[in-house]
Protein backbone atom coordinates (compact mmCIF):
# COMPACT_ATOMS: atom_id res chain seq x y z
CA UNK A 1 0.00 0.00 0.00
CA UNK A 2 1.81 3.42 -1.05
CA UNK A 3 1.33 4.09 1.68
CA UNK A 4 0.85 1.50 3.88
CA UNK A 5 0.10 -1.99 3.95
CA UNK A 6 3.35 -2.78 2.18
CA UNK A 7 4.70 -2.90 5.67
CA UNK A 8 2.54 -5.95 6.17
CA UNK A 9 5.07 -7.80 4.11
CA UNK A 10 8.11 -6.49 5.90
CA UNK A 11 7.64 -5.93 9.59
CA UNK A 12 6.67 -7.79 12.70
CA UNK A 13 3.37 -9.56 13.16
CA UNK A 14 2.07 -6.67 15.22
CA UNK A 15 2.68 -4.07 12.55
CA UNK A 16 1.65 -6.54 9.91
CA UNK A 17 -1.85 -6.54 11.29
CA UNK A 18 -1.74 -2.83 12.00
CA UNK A 19 -1.07 -2.05 8.36
CA UNK A 20 -3.96 -4.17 7.27
CA UNK A 21 -6.35 -2.74 9.75
CA UNK A 22 -5.80 -4.48 13.05
CA UNK A 23 -6.45 -1.59 15.21
CA UNK A 24 -7.87 -0.01 18.22
CA UNK A 25 -10.24 -2.27 20.05
CA UNK A 26 -10.36 -0.84 23.54
CA UNK A 27 -9.18 2.39 25.10
CA UNK A 28 -6.85 1.96 28.04
CA UNK A 29 -5.40 -1.22 29.43
CA UNK A 30 -2.08 -2.83 28.76
CA UNK A 31 -1.07 -5.52 26.33
CA UNK A 32 -1.90 -8.23 28.83
CA UNK A 33 -5.58 -7.29 29.10
CA UNK A 34 -6.09 -6.03 25.57
CA UNK A 35 -9.09 -7.56 23.79
CA UNK A 36 -7.80 -9.41 20.73
CA UNK A 37 -11.14 -11.00 20.01
CA UNK A 38 -12.24 -14.61 19.69
CA UNK A 39 -12.62 -16.54 16.43
CA UNK A 40 -16.26 -16.92 15.47
CA UNK A 41 -17.68 -20.36 16.33
CA UNK A 42 -18.45 -22.58 13.34
CA UNK A 43 -21.81 -22.52 11.64
CA UNK A 44 -24.11 -25.44 11.10
CA UNK A 45 -22.68 -28.64 9.58
CA UNK A 46 -24.33 -27.68 6.30
CA UNK A 47 -22.61 -24.28 6.27
CA UNK A 48 -19.24 -25.78 7.18
CA UNK A 49 -19.62 -28.30 4.34
CA UNK A 50 -20.34 -25.47 1.90
CA UNK A 51 -17.18 -23.70 3.06
CA UNK A 52 -15.12 -26.83 2.59
CA UNK A 53 -16.55 -27.17 -0.91
CA UNK A 54 -15.69 -23.54 -1.68
CA UNK A 55 -12.10 -24.08 -0.57
CA UNK A 56 -11.90 -27.22 -2.67
CA UNK A 57 -13.19 -25.27 -5.65
CA UNK A 58 -10.39 -22.72 -5.16
CA UNK A 59 -7.92 -25.60 -5.35
CA UNK A 60 -9.27 -26.60 -8.77
CA UNK A 61 -8.51 -23.09 -10.06
CA UNK A 62 -4.81 -22.97 -9.19
CA UNK A 63 -3.64 -22.64 -12.79
CA UNK A 64 -6.34 -20.06 -13.56
CA UNK A 65 -5.25 -18.04 -10.50
CA UNK A 66 -1.57 -18.32 -11.40
CA UNK A 67 -2.23 -16.99 -14.90
CA UNK A 68 -4.09 -13.97 -13.56
CA UNK A 69 -1.33 -13.19 -11.05
CA UNK A 70 1.36 -13.45 -13.73
CA UNK A 71 -0.62 -11.50 -16.31
CA UNK A 72 -1.22 -8.49 -14.09
CA UNK A 73 2.40 -8.60 -12.92
CA UNK A 74 3.55 -8.30 -16.54
CA UNK A 75 1.46 -5.16 -17.14
CA UNK A 76 3.15 -3.18 -14.34
CA UNK A 77 0.91 -0.09 -14.55
CA UNK A 78 1.06 2.95 -12.28
CA UNK A 79 -1.92 4.56 -10.59
CA UNK A 80 -4.69 5.93 -12.84
CA UNK A 81 -3.01 4.26 -15.84
CA UNK A 82 -4.12 0.67 -15.14
CA UNK A 83 -5.52 0.35 -18.66
CA UNK A 84 -4.35 -3.13 -19.63
CA UNK A 85 -4.91 -4.45 -16.12
CA UNK A 86 -8.52 -3.29 -16.01
CA UNK A 87 -9.25 -4.49 -19.56
CA UNK A 88 -7.92 -7.94 -18.73
CA UNK A 89 -9.60 -8.39 -15.33
CA UNK A 90 -13.01 -7.17 -16.50
CA UNK A 91 -12.74 -9.52 -19.47
CA UNK A 92 -12.17 -12.46 -17.10
CA UNK A 93 -15.16 -11.44 -15.00
CA UNK A 94 -17.46 -10.93 -17.96
CA UNK A 95 -16.64 -14.43 -19.21
CA UNK A 96 -17.71 -15.72 -15.80
CA UNK A 97 -21.12 -14.06 -15.69
CA UNK A 98 -20.42 -10.72 -14.02
CA UNK A 99 -21.92 -7.45 -15.27
CA UNK A 100 -19.33 -4.68 -15.59
CA UNK A 101 -19.77 -0.94 -14.98
CA UNK A 102 -16.69 0.78 -16.41
CA UNK A 103 -15.32 4.28 -15.84
CA UNK A 104 -16.68 4.28 -12.30
CA UNK A 105 -16.65 7.58 -10.35
CA UNK A 106 -15.25 9.41 -13.37
CA UNK A 107 -12.05 7.32 -13.35
CA UNK A 108 -11.36 5.68 -16.73
CA UNK A 109 -9.62 2.61 -15.27
CA UNK A 110 -12.13 2.05 -12.46
CA UNK A 111 -14.92 -0.51 -12.67
CA UNK A 112 -17.39 -2.51 -10.63
CA UNK A 113 -18.27 -6.13 -11.47
CA UNK A 114 -21.60 -7.44 -10.13
CA UNK A 115 -23.19 -10.87 -9.90
CA UNK A 116 -26.19 -12.17 -7.98
CA UNK A 117 -29.37 -10.73 -6.52
CA UNK A 118 -30.67 -9.77 -3.12
CA UNK A 119 -29.10 -9.52 0.29
CA UNK A 120 -26.50 -9.60 1.62
CA UNK A 121 -24.52 -7.35 -0.71
CA UNK A 122 -20.80 -7.96 -0.30
CA UNK A 123 -18.09 -5.86 -1.95
CA UNK A 124 -14.72 -7.51 -2.53
CA UNK A 125 -11.79 -5.20 -3.28
CA UNK A 126 -8.03 -5.08 -3.71
CA UNK A 127 -5.51 -2.72 -5.30
CA UNK A 128 -4.03 -3.01 -8.80
CA UNK A 129 -1.43 -0.25 -9.30
CA UNK A 130 2.33 -0.55 -9.04
CA UNK A 131 5.47 1.34 -7.98
CA UNK A 132 7.71 3.74 -9.99
CA UNK A 133 11.09 2.34 -11.06
CA UNK A 134 10.36 -1.06 -9.52
CA UNK A 135 10.73 -3.19 -12.66
CA UNK A 136 12.23 -6.52 -11.60
CA UNK A 137 12.60 -10.02 -13.00
CA UNK A 138 10.58 -12.38 -10.81
CA UNK A 139 12.43 -15.21 -9.15
CA UNK A 140 15.78 -13.40 -9.29
CA UNK A 141 17.17 -12.69 -5.83
CA UNK A 142 19.02 -9.47 -6.65
CA UNK A 143 18.30 -6.27 -8.55
CA UNK A 144 17.72 -7.20 -12.18
CA UNK A 145 15.05 -5.06 -13.86
CA UNK A 146 13.08 -6.26 -16.86
CA UNK A 147 13.32 -2.68 -18.16
CA UNK A 148 15.62 -0.24 -16.36
CA UNK A 149 13.70 2.68 -14.88
CA UNK A 150 10.27 1.25 -15.70
CA UNK A 151 7.51 0.75 -13.13
CA UNK A 152 6.85 -2.65 -11.61
CA UNK A 153 4.88 -4.47 -8.93
CA UNK A 154 7.20 -3.58 -6.06
CA UNK A 155 4.37 -3.99 -3.59
CA UNK A 156 2.51 -6.94 -4.97
CA UNK A 157 -0.73 -5.34 -6.11
CA UNK A 158 -0.82 -7.75 -9.05
CA UNK A 159 -2.13 -10.46 -6.72
CA UNK A 160 -5.14 -9.13 -4.81
CA UNK A 161 -7.84 -8.90 -7.47
CA UNK A 162 -6.87 -12.33 -8.90
CA UNK A 163 -7.33 -13.65 -5.35
CA UNK A 164 -10.74 -12.01 -5.09
CA UNK A 165 -11.88 -13.25 -8.50
CA UNK A 166 -10.91 -16.82 -7.61
CA UNK A 167 -12.70 -16.55 -4.25
CA UNK A 168 -15.81 -14.99 -5.77
CA UNK A 169 -16.08 -17.65 -8.47
CA UNK A 170 -15.76 -20.39 -5.87
CA UNK A 171 -18.43 -18.77 -3.68
CA UNK A 172 -20.61 -18.14 -6.74
CA UNK A 173 -20.59 -21.85 -7.59
CA UNK A 174 -21.75 -22.72 -4.06
CA UNK A 175 -24.40 -20.00 -4.10
CA UNK A 176 -25.77 -21.25 -7.42
CA UNK A 177 -25.76 -24.86 -6.29
CA UNK A 178 -27.53 -24.06 -3.02
CA UNK A 179 -29.81 -21.35 -4.48
CA UNK A 180 -28.52 -18.78 -2.00
CA UNK A 181 -29.49 -15.12 -2.10
CA UNK A 182 -26.70 -12.58 -2.23
CA UNK A 183 -24.91 -10.07 -4.43
CA UNK A 184 -21.14 -9.96 -5.01
CA UNK A 185 -19.45 -6.77 -6.20
CA UNK A 186 -15.76 -6.88 -7.14
CA UNK A 187 -13.84 -3.62 -7.50
CA UNK A 188 -10.20 -2.54 -7.96
CA UNK A 189 -8.28 -0.15 -5.76
CA UNK A 190 -7.22 2.30 -8.44
CA UNK A 191 -4.16 4.48 -7.74
CA UNK A 192 -3.81 3.30 -4.15
CA UNK A 193 -0.17 4.35 -4.13
CA UNK A 194 -1.52 7.86 -4.64
CA UNK A 195 -4.42 7.25 -2.21
CA UNK A 196 -6.29 8.63 -5.16
CA UNK A 197 -9.61 6.85 -5.69
CA UNK A 198 -11.45 5.21 -2.80
CA UNK A 199 -12.85 8.43 -1.35
CA UNK A 200 -14.34 9.08 -4.80
CA UNK A 201 -15.80 5.57 -4.85
CA UNK A 202 -17.47 6.35 -1.54
CA UNK A 203 -18.79 9.65 -2.89
CA UNK A 204 -20.12 7.95 -6.04
CA UNK A 205 -22.14 5.49 -3.94
CA UNK A 206 -20.26 2.23 -4.48
CA UNK A 207 -20.82 1.23 -0.85
CA UNK A 208 -24.34 2.54 -0.44
CA UNK A 209 -26.71 -0.24 0.65
CA UNK A 210 -23.76 -2.66 0.87
CA UNK A 211 -23.71 -4.94 3.89
CA UNK A 212 -20.06 -5.97 4.23
CA UNK A 213 -16.76 -4.94 2.60
CA UNK A 214 -14.02 -7.56 2.25
CA UNK A 215 -10.60 -6.29 1.22
CA UNK A 216 -7.34 -8.11 0.52
CA UNK A 217 -3.75 -6.90 0.60
CA UNK A 218 -0.52 -8.73 -0.02
CA UNK A 219 1.56 -9.69 3.01
CA UNK A 220 3.91 -12.45 4.10
CA UNK A 221 1.43 -14.41 6.25
CA UNK A 222 -2.25 -15.15 6.64
CA UNK A 223 -3.72 -12.62 9.02
CA UNK A 224 -6.53 -10.23 9.87
CA UNK A 225 -7.24 -7.76 12.65
CA UNK A 226 -9.93 -5.44 13.89
CA UNK A 227 -10.27 -1.99 15.41
CA UNK A 228 -8.07 1.04 14.87
CA UNK A 229 -4.89 2.39 16.36
CA UNK A 230 -2.20 1.39 13.88
CA UNK A 231 -0.84 3.52 11.03
CA UNK A 232 -1.97 6.90 9.77
CA UNK A 233 -4.40 8.68 7.54
CA UNK A 234 -3.27 11.44 5.23
CA UNK A 235 -3.99 14.17 2.75
CA UNK A 236 -1.90 14.51 -0.42
CA UNK A 237 -1.54 18.13 -1.54
CA UNK A 238 0.40 19.80 -4.35
CA UNK A 239 1.34 23.48 -3.86
CA UNK A 240 1.88 25.44 -7.08
CA UNK A 241 3.69 28.77 -7.01
CA UNK A 242 3.57 31.38 -9.77
CA UNK A 243 6.15 34.15 -10.14
CA UNK A 244 7.80 36.07 -13.00
CA UNK A 245 10.64 35.02 -15.27
CA UNK A 246 13.74 37.08 -15.96
CA UNK A 247 17.31 36.62 -17.16
CA UNK A 248 18.97 34.99 -14.16
CA UNK A 249 22.28 36.78 -14.84
CA UNK A 250 21.24 39.85 -16.80
CA UNK A 251 18.34 41.14 -14.69
CA UNK A 252 17.58 38.77 -11.80
CA UNK A 253 16.03 41.63 -9.81
CA UNK A 254 13.18 41.69 -12.32
CA UNK A 255 12.26 38.06 -11.58
CA UNK A 256 10.10 36.54 -8.86
CA UNK A 257 11.25 32.99 -8.35
CA UNK A 258 8.56 30.36 -7.83
CA UNK A 259 11.36 27.92 -7.02
CA UNK A 260 12.51 30.16 -4.16
CA UNK A 261 9.00 29.88 -2.75
CA UNK A 262 9.07 26.09 -3.01
CA UNK A 263 12.44 25.91 -1.28
CA UNK A 264 11.41 28.31 1.47
CA UNK A 265 8.26 26.30 2.15
CA UNK A 266 10.28 23.09 2.30
CA UNK A 267 12.91 24.62 4.61
CA UNK A 268 10.20 26.08 6.82
CA UNK A 269 8.45 22.72 7.06
CA UNK A 270 11.68 20.99 8.02
CA UNK A 271 12.20 23.47 10.85
CA UNK A 272 8.60 23.05 11.97
CA UNK A 273 8.96 19.26 12.29
CA UNK A 274 10.61 19.66 15.69
CA UNK A 275 7.42 21.22 17.00
CA UNK A 276 4.95 18.74 15.56
CA UNK A 277 3.56 15.68 17.31
CA UNK A 278 5.71 12.58 17.23
CA UNK A 279 2.84 10.79 15.49
CA UNK A 280 3.08 12.89 12.34
CA UNK A 281 4.91 11.72 9.25
CA UNK A 282 5.29 14.08 6.33
CA UNK A 283 7.29 13.96 3.12
CA UNK A 284 7.46 15.77 -0.18
CA UNK A 285 8.95 15.86 -3.65
CA UNK A 286 9.46 18.87 -5.91
CA UNK A 287 7.33 18.19 -8.96
CA UNK A 288 8.38 21.30 -10.87
CA UNK A 289 11.70 22.99 -10.19
CA UNK A 290 11.78 25.35 -13.16
CA UNK A 291 13.02 25.02 -16.72
CA UNK A 292 16.73 25.90 -16.83
CA UNK A 293 19.21 27.70 -14.57
CA UNK A 294 19.52 30.92 -16.58
CA UNK A 295 15.79 31.63 -16.37
CA UNK A 296 14.25 32.71 -13.08
CA UNK A 297 11.56 30.03 -12.62
CA UNK A 298 8.10 31.54 -13.07
CA UNK A 299 6.42 28.28 -12.05
CA UNK A 300 7.35 25.65 -9.48
CA UNK A 301 5.53 23.11 -7.34
CA UNK A 302 6.04 20.84 -4.34
CA UNK A 303 3.90 17.80 -3.43
CA UNK A 304 3.31 16.82 0.20
CA UNK A 305 1.87 13.85 2.06
CA UNK A 306 0.64 14.99 5.48
CA UNK A 307 0.11 11.94 7.72
CA UNK A 308 -1.42 11.81 11.19
CA UNK A 309 -3.31 9.30 13.29
CA UNK A 310 -6.81 10.80 13.42
CA UNK A 311 -9.07 13.09 11.45
CA UNK A 312 -8.57 16.23 13.53
CA UNK A 313 -4.79 16.05 13.49
CA UNK A 314 -4.67 15.34 9.75
CA UNK A 315 -6.84 18.39 9.19
CA UNK A 316 -4.60 20.48 11.47
CA UNK A 317 -1.43 19.32 9.69
CA UNK A 318 -2.91 20.29 6.32
CA UNK A 319 -3.79 23.74 7.68
CA UNK A 320 -0.20 24.26 8.83
CA UNK A 321 0.98 23.33 5.36
CA UNK A 322 -1.41 25.80 3.75
CA UNK A 323 -0.19 28.55 6.08
CA UNK A 324 3.45 27.84 5.25
CA UNK A 325 2.70 27.92 1.54
CA UNK A 326 1.06 31.32 1.90
CA UNK A 327 4.01 32.58 3.94
CA UNK A 328 6.51 31.35 1.31
CA UNK A 329 4.51 33.15 -1.37
CA UNK A 330 4.57 36.35 0.68
CA UNK A 331 8.34 36.12 1.18
CA UNK A 332 8.96 35.78 -2.55
CA UNK A 333 6.20 38.04 -3.88
CA UNK A 334 4.70 35.09 -5.73
CA UNK A 335 1.24 33.58 -5.81
CA UNK A 336 0.28 30.12 -4.57
CA UNK A 337 -2.57 27.73 -5.25
CA UNK A 338 -3.03 24.09 -4.28
CA UNK A 339 -4.92 20.99 -5.20
CA UNK A 340 -5.82 17.82 -3.33
CA UNK A 341 -4.35 14.78 -5.10
CA UNK A 342 -5.47 12.11 -2.66
CA UNK A 343 -6.59 11.32 0.86
CA UNK A 344 -7.03 8.46 3.29
CA UNK A 345 -8.79 8.11 6.59
CA UNK A 346 -7.08 6.11 9.35
CA UNK A 347 -8.34 2.54 9.23
CA UNK A 348 -10.76 0.92 11.65
CA UNK A 349 -11.72 -2.66 10.91
CA UNK A 350 -14.78 -4.60 12.01
CA UNK A 351 -14.57 -6.98 14.98
CA UNK A 352 -17.25 -9.47 13.96
CA UNK A 353 -16.06 -9.85 10.37
CA UNK A 354 -12.42 -10.13 11.46
CA UNK A 355 -13.29 -12.84 13.98
CA UNK A 356 -15.24 -14.69 11.30
CA UNK A 357 -12.39 -14.43 8.81
CA UNK A 358 -9.83 -15.52 11.39
CA UNK A 359 -11.84 -18.66 12.16
CA UNK A 360 -11.47 -19.52 8.48
CA UNK A 361 -7.76 -18.70 8.51
CA UNK A 362 -7.36 -21.32 11.22
CA UNK A 363 -8.72 -23.94 8.80
CA UNK A 364 -6.52 -22.97 5.85
CA UNK A 365 -2.93 -24.15 6.22
CA UNK A 366 -0.05 -22.01 5.09
CA UNK A 367 1.41 -23.14 1.77
CA UNK A 368 3.91 -25.95 1.65
CA UNK A 369 7.06 -24.05 0.75
CA UNK A 370 9.59 -25.92 -1.36
CA UNK A 371 13.36 -25.76 -1.04
CA UNK A 372 13.34 -23.49 -4.10
CA UNK A 373 10.89 -21.06 -2.44
CA UNK A 374 12.97 -20.88 0.72
CA UNK A 375 16.21 -20.49 -1.26
CA UNK A 376 14.78 -17.47 -3.08
CA UNK A 377 13.52 -15.94 0.16
CA UNK A 378 16.79 -16.41 2.01
CA UNK A 379 18.77 -15.30 -1.04
CA UNK A 380 17.14 -11.87 -1.22
CA UNK A 381 17.13 -11.56 2.57
CA UNK A 382 20.90 -12.12 2.52
CA UNK A 383 21.29 -9.74 -0.42
CA UNK A 384 19.60 -6.98 1.58
CA UNK A 385 21.39 -7.72 4.83
CA UNK A 386 18.26 -8.98 6.58
CA UNK A 387 17.86 -12.02 8.85
CA UNK A 388 17.58 -15.14 6.71
CA UNK A 389 14.26 -16.29 8.14
CA UNK A 390 12.81 -17.71 4.94
CA UNK A 391 9.00 -17.77 4.74
CA UNK A 392 6.14 -17.89 7.23
CA UNK A 393 5.52 -21.23 8.91
CA UNK A 394 2.91 -20.22 11.52
CA UNK A 395 -0.16 -18.05 10.98
CA UNK A 396 -0.28 -14.63 12.60
CA UNK A 397 -2.51 -14.18 15.67
CA UNK A 398 -5.83 -12.39 15.59
CA UNK A 399 -5.18 -8.90 16.90
CA UNK A 400 -7.43 -6.28 18.36
CA UNK A 401 -6.51 -2.64 18.37
CA UNK A 402 -4.41 -0.41 20.57
CA UNK A 403 -5.34 2.77 22.45
CA UNK A 404 -4.98 5.92 20.32
CA UNK A 405 -2.20 7.28 22.54
CA UNK A 406 -0.06 4.25 21.70
CA UNK A 407 -0.35 4.75 17.94
CA UNK A 408 2.84 6.43 16.73
CA UNK A 409 1.82 6.54 13.09
CA UNK A 410 2.97 4.72 10.01
CA UNK A 411 1.61 3.63 6.63
CA UNK A 412 -1.72 4.67 5.17
CA UNK A 413 -4.32 3.14 2.86
CA UNK A 414 -7.48 4.69 1.54
CA UNK A 415 -9.36 1.53 2.47
CA UNK A 416 -9.67 3.57 5.66
CA UNK A 417 -12.36 5.67 3.98
CA UNK A 418 -14.32 2.53 3.18
CA UNK A 419 -13.91 1.21 6.72
CA UNK A 420 -15.68 4.29 8.12
CA UNK A 421 -18.68 3.80 5.83
CA UNK A 422 -19.53 0.13 6.44
CA UNK A 423 -18.15 -2.95 8.23
CA UNK A 424 -14.80 -3.73 6.57
CA UNK A 425 -11.83 -6.01 7.08
CA UNK A 426 -8.55 -6.57 5.22
CA UNK A 427 -7.18 -10.05 4.65
CA UNK A 428 -3.39 -10.36 4.55
CA UNK A 429 -2.06 -13.33 2.55
CA UNK A 430 1.45 -14.80 2.18
CA UNK A 431 2.59 -13.85 -1.33
CA UNK A 432 5.65 -11.80 -0.37
CA UNK A 433 8.94 -12.34 1.45
CA UNK A 434 9.61 -11.11 5.01
CA UNK A 435 12.23 -8.42 5.48
CA UNK A 436 11.68 -6.48 2.25
CA UNK A 437 11.82 -2.65 2.33
CA UNK A 438 8.42 -2.01 0.71
CA UNK A 439 7.81 0.12 -2.37
CA UNK A 440 10.95 -1.35 -3.85
CA UNK A 441 12.09 -3.69 -6.63
CA UNK A 442 12.82 -6.33 -3.97
CA UNK A 443 9.13 -6.63 -3.15
CA UNK A 444 8.47 -7.65 -6.76
CA UNK A 445 10.81 -10.64 -6.69
CA UNK A 446 8.27 -13.16 -5.39
CA UNK A 447 5.19 -11.75 -7.06
CA UNK A 448 5.15 -13.93 -10.20
CA UNK A 449 6.66 -17.05 -8.63
CA UNK A 450 5.28 -20.12 -6.84
CA UNK A 451 5.47 -18.16 -3.57
CA UNK A 452 2.81 -15.73 -4.77
CA UNK A 453 0.81 -18.37 -6.61
CA UNK A 454 0.49 -20.54 -3.51
CA UNK A 455 -0.07 -17.58 -1.19
CA UNK A 456 -2.88 -16.22 -3.35
CA UNK A 457 -4.58 -19.61 -3.44
CA UNK A 458 -4.44 -19.82 0.36
CA UNK A 459 -5.88 -16.32 0.66
CA UNK A 460 -8.63 -17.09 -1.87
CA UNK A 461 -9.75 -20.04 0.25
CA UNK A 462 -10.12 -17.78 3.29
CA UNK A 463 -11.96 -15.13 1.28
CA UNK A 464 -14.34 -17.65 -0.31
CA UNK A 465 -15.12 -19.30 3.02
CA UNK A 466 -15.81 -15.90 4.59
CA UNK A 467 -18.19 -15.00 1.76
CA UNK A 468 -20.10 -18.24 2.35
CA UNK A 469 -20.29 -17.47 6.09
CA UNK A 470 -21.73 -14.02 5.43
CA UNK A 471 -24.22 -15.25 2.84
CA UNK A 472 -25.55 -18.08 5.01
CA UNK A 473 -25.42 -16.56 8.49
CA UNK A 474 -27.38 -13.28 8.69
CA UNK A 475 -26.64 -12.99 12.41
CA UNK A 476 -23.01 -12.22 11.50
CA UNK A 477 -24.02 -9.28 9.31
CA UNK A 478 -26.28 -7.98 12.07
CA UNK A 479 -23.49 -8.25 14.67
CA UNK A 480 -21.05 -6.52 12.32
CA UNK A 481 -23.35 -3.53 11.99
CA UNK A 482 -23.94 -3.48 15.74
CA UNK A 483 -20.18 -3.03 16.25
CA UNK A 484 -20.00 -0.45 13.46
CA UNK A 485 -22.91 1.65 14.76
CA UNK A 486 -22.49 1.30 18.52
CA UNK A 487 -18.73 1.04 18.96
CA UNK A 488 -16.75 2.30 15.98
CA UNK A 489 -18.89 5.27 14.93
CA UNK A 490 -20.56 6.03 18.26
CA UNK A 491 -18.51 9.20 18.74
CA UNK A 492 -16.55 9.52 15.49
CA UNK A 493 -18.34 10.05 12.16
CA UNK A 494 -16.86 10.01 8.68
CA UNK A 495 -16.17 13.41 7.11
CA UNK A 496 -14.45 13.10 3.73
CA UNK A 497 -11.28 15.04 3.09
CA UNK A 498 -12.32 15.57 -0.53
CA UNK A 499 -14.66 18.44 -1.26
CA UNK A 500 -17.58 18.56 -3.69
CA UNK A 501 -15.41 20.21 -6.35
CA UNK A 502 -12.40 17.91 -6.01
CA UNK A 503 -11.86 15.45 -8.85
CA UNK A 504 -9.66 12.37 -9.21
CA UNK A 505 -6.15 13.17 -10.49
CA UNK A 506 -6.53 10.90 -13.51
CA UNK A 507 -3.73 12.66 -15.44
CA UNK A 508 -1.08 11.43 -13.03
CA UNK A 509 1.54 8.96 -14.31
CA UNK A 510 0.36 9.35 -17.90
CA UNK A 511 3.72 10.61 -19.15
CA UNK A 512 5.62 7.81 -17.44
CA UNK A 513 3.48 5.10 -19.04
CA UNK A 514 3.65 6.88 -22.38
CA UNK A 515 7.43 6.63 -22.12
CA UNK A 516 7.71 3.01 -21.00
CA UNK A 517 4.60 1.21 -22.26
CA UNK A 518 5.85 0.54 -25.84
CA UNK A 519 8.84 -1.38 -24.47
CA UNK A 520 6.82 -2.99 -21.66
CA UNK A 521 4.36 -4.45 -24.19
CA UNK A 522 7.14 -6.70 -25.47
CA UNK A 523 7.16 -8.43 -22.09
CA UNK A 524 3.44 -8.92 -21.50
CA UNK A 525 2.73 -12.47 -20.41
CA UNK A 526 1.32 -14.77 -23.11
CA UNK A 527 -0.45 -17.63 -21.32
CA UNK A 528 -1.27 -19.30 -24.65
CA UNK A 529 2.43 -20.00 -25.24
CA UNK A 530 3.94 -20.26 -21.77
CA UNK A 531 2.76 -22.02 -18.65
CA UNK A 532 4.17 -19.32 -16.37
CA UNK A 533 5.76 -15.89 -16.67
CA UNK A 534 9.00 -17.37 -15.38
CA UNK A 535 8.95 -19.71 -18.38
CA UNK A 536 8.35 -16.83 -20.77
CA UNK A 537 11.26 -14.83 -19.36
CA UNK A 538 13.53 -17.87 -19.35
CA UNK A 539 14.29 -17.55 -15.64
CA UNK A 540 15.61 -20.52 -13.71
CA UNK A 541 13.75 -20.65 -10.40
CA UNK A 542 15.23 -19.61 -8.10
CA UNK A 543 18.17 -17.50 -9.26
CA UNK A 544 20.23 -16.16 -6.36
CA UNK A 545 23.63 -14.56 -6.16
CA UNK A 546 24.95 -17.04 -3.61
CA UNK A 547 23.59 -20.02 -1.75
CA UNK A 548 22.10 -18.61 1.49
CA UNK A 549 23.47 -19.87 4.76
CA UNK A 550 21.27 -22.32 6.62
CA UNK A 551 19.58 -21.02 9.75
Amino acid sequence: MQTRAFVIATLSTTLLLGATGAGQGRRGGGAADRDNGTPTPPGSPQVEKMKQDAAAEVDTMREFTQQMVDQVFSFGELGFQEVETSRYLTGVLEKNGFTIERGYAGIPTAWVATWGTGKPVITIGSDVDCIPQASQKPGVGYHDPIIAGAPGHGEGHNSGVPLNITAALAAKKIMEREHLSGTLKIWPGIAEELVGAKAYFVRAGLFKDVDISLFAHVGNNLGVGWGGGFGSGLVSVEYMFKGESAHAAGAPWRGRSALDAVELMDVGWNFRREHLRLQQRSHNVITNGGDQPNVVPPNAATWYYFRETDYEHIKELREIGDTMAKAAAMMTNTEVSWRLLGSAWPQHMNKTVAETMYANIQHVPLPQWTDADITLAKGIQKELGQPQTGLATRIAPLRGGIPPEENMGGPSDDIGDVSWNLPTVTLSYPANIPGMPGHNWANAISMATPIAHKGVTAGAKVQAMTIVDLVTRPELVKAAWDYFNNVQTKTQKYVPFIGPDDKPAIWMNAKTLEQYRPEMRKYYYDSTKYKTYLDQLGIKYPTVRAVPSAQ
